[in-house]
């Protein structure tokens, strides 16, 4: 009888020794965020960006009662930033040439502010760090794969980064997205915005924040948002809506500075500093992959944008916490994508279709006159619609039960005890 042998028994696997557990792409307020979240909760984090910091943003600067509220929980301090600039008011300019003040509630901390975004993020990437995390500036990401038990992303000095999971903070065009074949080919963006800054302000553009719902902008508008030193942050953004040409945005900022409220605004010794800078803006969050496998996307690279007002930073800071939150809470990646789609239902995307609906009606000039008139009509409309617009609270709050609470449109702002630390 001939015996027959046992086959060999295969021999063990031995998982691959991480380098890190979390590679991060992008070191913008999304990616600084995730960042922060996961090394406090004692993840081992690996950030990388192309650029070295600070560098300059294309951004209005504005930063909304939410998205200050998120930075004083991240330990961002407003000392940190020289040009940080606190706001009282929205000061407000109708189709019709009607102005309104929206002012915030009075001693309850911090509703709104202007901070460039040089500043702002370089003050991030400092917090990522403070709290643990790696950074690595000046070297992007080259390529990236989901080999199943792991992610490798390949930096383009050549390094080799192994890590459990990666976070796509990585802008509109996110390569991470591309890499792993997610991108929507051809896309531009819901929204186009412009901006410049101005030195030399001696108007009322020294203190004020000011939107103008301009006739032929609409649903967009223009903006004047100070800071220091009579400089001010000056822009406007339009709707794609496939009439209008972004090639034209330049001719159209000319015309816009000549406006008479414009001018009057920023004064008659008013200069443009160096060059003007335009960029797309993503608001589609409802519609966008957040991730797959063991990729996790934030801020741009998640469409997360406000339809409605163009802000992002709020919404970038959010997202990026979130994603941290769910990978820090679970060693399963699918639950962490799980948890973080849950997270963008439930604190976003609701949101997002509640200002969709506003965005169609702000299309017309009849719209956006009411919205003003109604708006500004008392003290109790003026204050509140203030807190609305600096997203105070969750613009479809009232659609939404489970974020209801004792003390709505009756909160704090951000820095109560400490506003100028």
């Amino acid at each position: 009888m001939v015996r027959r042998r046992r086959p060999l028994a295969s021999a063990p696997v031995t998982p691959r020794a991480l380098d890190t557990d979390v590679v991060v792409i992008g070191a913008g307020p999304a990616g600084a965020a995730a960042a922060i979240t996961l090394a406090r909760a004692g993840r081992r984090v690996t950030v990388v960006d192309k650029a070295t910091f600070p560098r300059d943003k294309c951004c209005g600067d504005g930063l909304t009662t939410g998205a200050l509220r998120l930075l004083e929980g991240l330990g961002f301090r407003p000392s940190a930033t020289p040009s940080f600039h606190a706001v009282d008011a929205a000061w407000v300019r109708s189709p019709s040439g009607r102005t309104v003040r929206f002012g915030f509630p009075s001693g309850r901390g911090l509703y709104g502010a202007v901070v460039p975004r040089m500043e702002l993020d370089a003050a991030l990437v400092d917090l990522a760090r403070a709290a643990g995390a790696v950074v690595d500036e000046g070297d992007g990401m080259a390529a990236a794969s989901d080999d199943g038990d792991h992610v490798t992303v390949t930096l383009a000095s050549g390094r080799t980064l192994h890590a459990g999971t990666v976070i796509g903070a990585d802008g509109m065009w996110s390569p991470l997205r591309k890499a792993l074949g997610l991108q929507t080919p051809g896309y531009l963006g819901e929204w186009h915005a412009f901006r410049q800054y101005v030195s030399g302000v001696t108007g009322d553009g020294t203190e004020r924040l000011w939107v103008w719902f301009e006739p032929d902008l609409l649903p967009g508008y223009a903006w004047s948002f100070p800071l220091p030193g009579g400089r001010a942050n000056v822009g406007f953004g339009v709707l794609r809506d496939g009439t209008r040409r972004v090639q034209d945005m330049k001719r159209e900022w000319a015309d816009i500075l000549q406006r008479p409220h414009v001018r009057a605004t920023l004064g008659p010794h008013a200069r443009l500093e160096d060059r003007h800078l335009a960029w797309p803006i993503p608001a589609r969050v409802d519609q966008v992959v957040a991730g797959r496998g063991r990729a996790l996307f934030v801020g741009d690279a998640v469409a997360a944008t406000d339809p409605l007002t163009g802000e992002g930073i709020g919404q970038a800071l959010l997202t990026g916490i979130a994603a941290g939150t769910a990978l820090a809470g679970t060693a399963s990646a699918p639950e962490a994508l799980r948890r973080y789609r849950d997270a963008l239902q439930r604190d976003l995307v609701a949101d997002h279709r509640m200002s969709l609906a506003l965005g169609r009606v702000l299309r017309h000039g009849w719209g956006a006159r009411g919205a003003v008139r109604v708006a500004g009509a008392t003290d109790w409309t003026r204050r509140n619609f203030a807190r609305w617009l600096f997203e105070d609270e969750p613009r479809a709050i009232a659609l939404t039960p489970g974020r209801w609470h004792r003390r709505f449109l009756d909160r704090d702002g951000a820095y109560v005890a400490t506003p100028t630390c």
